[in-house]
């Protein structure tokens, strides 16, 4: 897996319906025939949720939906995008005079952050004008990263069509670090599993540095995504920079509690790492340290001896300089326990007892917990869903994203699954709140999907 980069491949049978769907679109379109074709995968995390930004390991596999892009590098220096969609406008812009608009989280600003990626990577003054045409058909605003894939889908557009080569690691972090120009400070699990996904394993992901490891799934059970239909946008919202900086200051604080060199330190797994102790030991820590109630910026500004000032220019970001109170304690809390939850998860998945169903239910059902009572990012829709799915046989089930809408993923029997979806449909997705959501997007079982690559013709 190091070095390679993105599979390059022709297109099979399955496949060339769609593409060739997109082929007659891109004709009626822009007059002309496209060059390539680039997909890449959205993504469920089965468990490990808002821990990736903290350094710590996740576990997520790609799902079969993906964000696809008809290309055709033209020689003007103009870049044009188009949707399937009619909800997405067109956008052209010359790609000298890319900007993206952090106060607007229009669908192009994602495909610029790639493009825009790539450009300084390479650190080029001109780039490749093109005509493009994307089709999504991972659900938006779901939690399943359909605004990552479609990042990831641009940056590998624009290297093919620059012709140049880099590994899937070195795609990963480039457009993880991009997609921060539409002001999410992400920490790279979906840029990464969309790159090194492989079909039919999930994979356990570890940072610093980027490697992916196989976790082989349990053969008798499947994987249920449910769709709350609440929508959510992490990049139109402030809840989840918030809890970024949540973590940023309690591990911050932490290291002052343990006479680490605090203003070193920018994640929570730093402190563990420094003091070279077990996720458990840093629990207790974090107990002894950190207070339950919020904290206030002054308290905080008082705990580290800096001013006001100091907080607000050298540490906060521009989007959570005017937060009140920040939870120091949960958010730590849950961060250290999710972590021990996703290598629990994986050494179960390794050691396969014959309870092994059961037994990741139950840390799924824990994680669910944690999400919703110490990091405070599920909402009612998913807590009512996730009751619901563990009620007609769900052996866990969770939020899966950044939450405060999206998406649930449950671990559910395979000769239970007609039944469960069935009754799921029944009990949820009667509500009128649903149907604007594509049948399709709403309620399906899904298998670990491939990751990025480019197809030649159609």
């Amino acid at each position: 897996m190091a070095a390679e980069g993105p599979a390059i491949r022709r297109v099979q049978v399955a496949e060339h319906l769609r593409l060739l769907k997109l082929k007659e679109m891109f004709k009626s379109k822009f007059g002309s025939i496209p060059k390539f074709y680039v997909r890449a995968p959205g993504r469920v995390n089965l468990i490990g949720e808002h821990i990736d930004y903290c350094g710590y390991s996740v576990l997520p596999m790609a799902v079969e939906q993906d964000m696809l892009i008809a290309v055709e590098p033209v020689k003007t220096h103009n870049v044009q995008l188009a949707n399937t969609n009619p909800l997405y406008p067109d956008f052209s812009t010359s790609e000298n005079n890319i900007q993206i608009d952090q106060t607007k989280p229009l669908w192009h600003n994602y495909f610029l952050c790639g493009y825009k990626g790539i450009q300084e990577h390479f650190g080029l003054s001109n780039l490749t004008g093109m005509n493009c045409l994307v089709d999504g058909n991972i659900p938006p605003s779901s939690g399943l990263s359909s605004s990552s894939a479609l990042v990831c889908c641009a940056g590998l557009v624009t290297l093919t069509a620059l012709g140049m080569n880099l590994s899937k690691v070195e795609l990963a972090e480039i457009c993880t670090k991009s997609e921060r120009y539409i002001g999410t400070e992400g920490g790279g699990m979906d840029q990464s599993i969309s790159f090194l996904a492989e079909e039919g394993t999930a994979k356990l992901i570890e940072f610093s540095p980027l490697r992916a490891t196989d976790v082989k799934l349990p053969s008798g059970a499947v994987f249920v995504i449910a769709n709350s239909c609440v929508e959510m946008n992490k990049a139109a919202t402030s809840h989840f920079n918030i809890r970024v900086m949540e973590c940023r200051l309690a591990a911050k604080l932490l290291a002052k509690y343990k006479s680490l060199p605090w203003d070193e330190v920018l994640r929570l797994e730093e402190v563990q790492a420094k003091l070279g102790v077990t996720l458990e030991e840093m629990l207790l820590i974090a107990e002894d340290a950190l207070h339950p109630e919020p904290y206030s910026p002054k308290e905080i500004c008082r705990c580290l001896g800096i001013s006001l000032e100091e907080l607000r220019t050298q540490i906060l970001s521009p989007n959570t300089q005017d937060v009140l109170n920040f939870k120091l304690y949960q958010r730590a809390k849950h961060v250290y326990s999710e972590a021990a939850r996703v290598l629990q998860f994986k050494r179960i998945c390794e050691e396969a007892p014959d309870n092994m169903a059961q037994l990741l239910g139950e840390l799924m059902n824990q994680s669910h917990v944690s999400c919703r009572d110490m990091y405070e990012c599920s909402c009612p829709e998913l807590d009512q869903l996730v009751d619901i799915c563990r009620k007609f046989g769900a052996q866990g089930s969770r939020l899966t994203g950044a939450g405060w809408g999206g998406c649930t993923v449950s671990l559910v029997p395979a000769d239970m699954l007609p039944s469960f979806l069935a009754k799921v449909q029944e009990a949820y997705y009667q509500k009128s709140q649903a149907s604007s959501v594509p049948e399709k997007q709403r309620l399906f079982a899904t298998k670990p999907g491939g990751g990025a690559l480019v197809f030649l013709e159609a």
